[in-house]
């Protein structure tokens, strides 16, 4: 067996993201503005923890606190009234989408394998996966399932990854985590030591409005790092863990 355990993104990685982004056009256009101070506010944290090496707190409530203060001095608002917004619309009003939304093909087939060839299966996301995983019906194939807002630091910070090992019981060096993000799983993930895979398809998922085509990572045409394997389809993925 080539690896001990897997590791899996959800947001992009299990099922394809603008599938979310369809369905999220009418709040996009409603309340683009607390998006975007939720996006500024996510951005100021993460650079704090590469300029500081602290943690926005030691616990989930710290780090909701931390996020809706920042938005709150972005928005002009109460801090009580902003984190209460974000957690009704955006935290749980997006949840409720996932009951119509499919995973990428293959991934209940690939996912039955790994467990049945007796790979522990781990989950690390940013948002809280945990309700998005029962509407995708997929929450029984997960030993550890994290969020890294839990641990009071986002993706790509190492210590989200840590955690996800340390509950798994592992060292960093038997995972392999697969993501679709190249700078917050592919970055954080081997840079704890963890073998990485990306999921890539040919037009990057949308950004800024825009779908942009993007160079391969591990390329002269980008900086990015380099994944230990690309797949585009799950089956492949299979075959790289199991062949």
């Amino acid at each position: 067996m080539k690896f001990a355990a897997l590791a899996f993104d959800l947001d992009g990685t299990l099922y394809p993201d603008f599938r979310l982004f369809a369905r999220l056009i009418p709040f996009f256009i409603t309340d683009n503005r607390l998006l975007m101070a939720m996006g500024k506010a996510r951005k100021q944290l993460r650079d704090s923890y590469r300029s500081s090496g602290s943690a926005a707190g030691d616990g989930e409530g710290d780090f909701y606190d931390a996020q809706a203060r920042i938005m709150a001095d972005v928005l002009q608002r109460p801090v009580v009234a902003v984190k209460e917004r974000t957690e009704r619309l955006i935290y749980r009003g997006w949840e409720r989408h996932f009951k119509k939304i499919r995973l990428f093909p293959h991934v209940k087939e690939t996912l039955d394998a790994f467990r049945k060839a007796g790979i522990k299966m781990g989950l690390l996301s940013d948002f809280p996966p945990q309700t998005k995983l029962e509407y995708l019906g997929i929450a029984d194939y997960w030993d550890t399932v994290v969020c890294s807002e839990s641990c009071g630091r986002l993706k790509p910070d190492s210590l989200p990854f840590l955690d996800l090992a340390r509950r798994m019981g592992l060292p960093p060096e038997q995972l392999l985590y697969v993501g679709n993000s190249v700078s917050y799983d592919v970055g954080g993930a081997g840079r704890v030591g963890m073998k990485t895979a990306l999921i890539r398809s040919k037009w990057k998922s949308f950004i800024n409005g825009t779908f942009v085509k993007t160079p391969l990572p591990g390329t002269k045409s980008s900086s990015e790092p380099a994944p230990d394997f690309v797949f585009s389809g799950y089956r492949q993925l299979s075959e790289y863990v199991l062949g």
